[in-house]
């Protein structure tokens, strides 16, 4: 590129070399864009980053889009020779927003939303015009640019400042998210949307089976929203709306921007929403009332009580909705009406628990698929919250259930599965009846005699029964010695295959198996290394040298649940091992500060990786702390929703004791901070005082004219709650 003449193209040849060039650089900057910003190579960033500025500007607009996409690797990592650039990056890229080009405007979008991420101060002065042209991105004729820029929304929502940037636009956003809601005309297709014959009895093909997180094994937080097990966590719930486009898409995008919105704006958001939503609602165009119905489910969460007043009207149109000959209006129905399982369950059963649990069950036996999993996803979660009101209704729900042991195909079984242990879990030894028991034994019992020991639908039966056999205690006994002594021969046979020794060491078998190829045997290992931690730790302690590496290996995200495991487990190692964790700090630290920074990273993991980080600050801060800069921001951003607890607790310990090493490493992103320490309710004594000297550190540091200035950016809520619990 050096060589490349500034006049313009002298020749094809050249051109066709520059844009080679490009592309080669495009690579080598995604795979390598932490090497090329070390002292290792010299920092070539530096040469590089202007270079790639200067050709934003350049006649072709591949060339543009290159330059933009080789930048844009470098965002998330903080890359110190763009953070030195980052006014021109920005005015650059301005300069970019009326491109004609969709490639280059989607990379526009794309650092844009990057930036609101890691550097959201720069972007503040500017944000008015930023929305205003990304309310036109979103729009765009081509969808990936709009989903590019729909990604904003989302980010945006994350953010402190988002209700103030955010208010005066709503009247322009919601319309737009709301159409983009509705399904495309080739995912219709794909979807067979328009087709009205009935799928369910074609048999599945493998591929469209989802690998399954199985309960017991995935270490997780429970959170605010009581989010369950991580398989749980990491499709987020509009995923379950149409999953067979499992690839992300603006419908997907804008129905889950439109969720955060309303977890932000709650209520304030109904104006905007009530007179879009009765013309979507009751439409003759099946595709835009399912998009209606989509949204309803959308802001089920964030705008529960100002829903509350319409649902007597709602509720019962939804339920009518269950029966429309579209497919996907009912399935999206079956969705909706679960976000809203709630509210049913608090009326009286007549009003509305009734109907509903009377048009799902039927769902159930859908002629179509995609509505039967979506009926059966819909009624577990109902199930949840209904508990024991089901029971009048326990001989026709079992019916049900059982007669859609026969009809199912092989993916959906494994939902059923989960519906039949849901209502175990639900209504107990209610279930312990002989005339339930008569319904329901035999199904279970000759799947059960079916599957082979080596068949993996053993799991989802093994999770079922094991529910089943609590719910009805005595009820199970005719059933227990089969069940049991097959349980106990896989055990063995799981053991004897691998090759391990039964009387050999516990420790000696997890090192295997923490090494072991299938994924699963890992992240059941690292969750049981974790639990050994906490129980005996003396047992564990000498094998710590061998273990630590292989823990290092697998903080690999492309396997979310044994990264997960494996990071809890190093959290809680630390908390056992103190200051001797120091050897083993450089094994872990970079993986989890990578981690921490990846966009899209499942929450589960975040969360887990923001506690690790904490605790290996707490136990080793000076070995630490020099990176506090680099993972500070989603650190406080990641830990801020969950609830207080131990893990939270050591977690903030370690960060205060990090930010006392290394104060510079905090100071540009104090607004998230301050933010993480607001969402403490109850914090013990000891650590609000470590709270209290850090604000008040910071206050007097920087004096207060400037505090009064940077207290202006916080939200309302946040000013007031440091003011009334910590005097700033």
């Amino acid at each position: 590129i050096n060589n490349y003449p500034k006049n313009g193209i002298s020749n094809r040849n050249e051109f066709a070399c520059v844009q080679g060039s490009f592309g080669a650089l495009q690579k080598i900057c995604e795979d390598s864009s932490e090497l090329l910003d070390s002292d290792a190579l010299n920092r070539p960033l530096n040469i590089m980053i202007p270079k790639f500025l200067q050709f934003f500007k350049h006649c072709s607009p591949k060339i543009r889009s290159h330059a933009i996409a080789c930048v844009n690797q470098f965002i998330i990592g903080r890359a110190q020779a763009l953070m030195d650039n980052i006014d021109t990056f920005i005015e650059s890229l301005f300069a970019l927003a009326g491109d004609e080009d969709c490639e280059v405007r989607k990379n526009v979008c794309r650092a844009l939303v990057m930036l609101l991420e890691v550097r959201i101060d720069r972007l503040i002065p500017h944000m008015h015009s930023i929305i205003q042209y990304m309310l036109q991105r979103t729009q765009d004729a081509d969808e990936n640019v709009a989903l590019e820029a729909c990604e904003f929304w989302l980010t945006l929502a994350e953010q402190p400042i988002c209700k103030e940037a955010l208010s005066g636009h709503l009247v322009q956003l919601i319309p737009i998210l709301v159409n983009g809601m509705k399904y495309s005309e080739i995912d219709i297709i794909l979807l067979k949307g328009d087709v009205e014959e009935e799928d369910d009895n074609v048999p599945d093909s493998e591929q469209d089976i989802k690998p399954r997180f199985h309960k017991s094994r995935t270490v997780t937080l429970q959170h605010e929203g009581g989010e369950g097990e991580e398989g749980e966590d990491i499709d987020d719930d509009e995923d379950d709306d149409d999953d067979t486009l499992s690839d992300w898409n603006l419908r997907k995008c804008s129905a889950a921007a439109l969720d955060v919105l309303a977890n932000v704006f709650r209520d304030d958001l109904l104006p905007h929403l009530l007179p879009l939503l009765k013309g979507l609602l009751f439409h003759p165009d099946w595709v835009i009332k399912e998009s209606g119905i989509l949204v309803l489910g959308a802001i089920a969460e964030g705008c529960m009580q100002g829903m509350v007043q319409y649902l007597p009207e709602l509720i019962p149109h939804l339920i009518q909705c269950l029966c429309d000959k579209k497919a996907l209006v009912r399935s999206i129905a079956c969705w909706t009406l679960s976000r809203y399982a709630h509210w049913v369950v608090s009326q009286p059963p007549d009003a509305h628990l009734k109907p509903l649990m009377t048009e799902l069950l039927k769902r159930i036996l859908d002629g179509n698929k995609r509505v039967q999993e979506a009926a059966c996803s819909a009624f577990a979660t109902l199930e949840e919250e209904a508990c024991t009101e089901l029971v009048p209704y326990l001989s026709f729900i079992l019916d049900t259930l059982v007669f859609a042991f026969g009809k199912y195909q092989h993916k959906n079984l494994l939902i059923l599965y989960d519906a039949i242990g849901t209502l175990a879990d639900s209504v107990g030894h209610h279930l312990n009846q002989p005339e339930y028991i008569q319904k329901l034994m035999p199904p279970l019992i000759q799947k059960w005699n079916e599957l082979k020991d080596e068949d993996k639908d053993l799991f989802p039966l093994l999770e079922c029964l094991s529910s089943v056999a609590t719910a009805l205690q005595s009820g199970f006994l005719p059933y227990c010695e089969p069940v049991y002594q097959r349980c106990v021969t896989l055990v063995q046979k799981t053991l004897a295959q691998a090759m391990l020794v039964a009387r050999s060491n516990i420790m000696t078998l997890l090192f295997q198996c923490m090494q072991d190829t299938m994924p699963e045997v890992r992240q059941s290992s690292f969750a049981l290394l974790g639990d050994l931690t906490k129980a005996c730790f003396p047992h564990v302690k000498p094998c710590i040298a061998e273990f630590m590496p292989i823990l290092g290996t697998n903080l690999n995200p492309e396997f979310i649940s044994v990264c997960n495991n494996a990071t809890w487990a190093i959290g809680e190692i630390c908390m056992q091992m103190g200051v001797e964790m120091q050897p083993y700090v450089a094994l872990v630290l970079p993986h989890l500060v990578e981690i921490i920074n990846r966009p899209n990273t499942p929450k589960t993991l975040l969360e887990n990786t923001a506690i690790t980080i904490g605790r290996l600050g707490y136990v080793c801060p000076q070995e630490v702390a020099p990176m506090l800069q680099q993972f500070i921001r989603p650190w406080c951003t990641s830990l801020r929703n969950i609830r207080d607890n131990e893990e939270k607790d050591s977690a903030f310990r370690g960060i205060c004791v990090m930010i006392g090493v290394n104060p510079g490493g905090v100071v540009q992103d104090f607004i998230f901070f301050c933010d993480a320490v607001a969402s403490w309710v109850n914090p013990k004594d000891d650590l609000r005082d470590m709270f209290y000297k850090i604000l008040h550190g910071f206050k007097d540091q920087v004096g207060e004219e400037n505090w009064q200035q940077f207290s202006e950016q916080f939200p309302p809520i946040l000013k007031e709650r440091l003011s009334a619990c910590y005097g700033v």
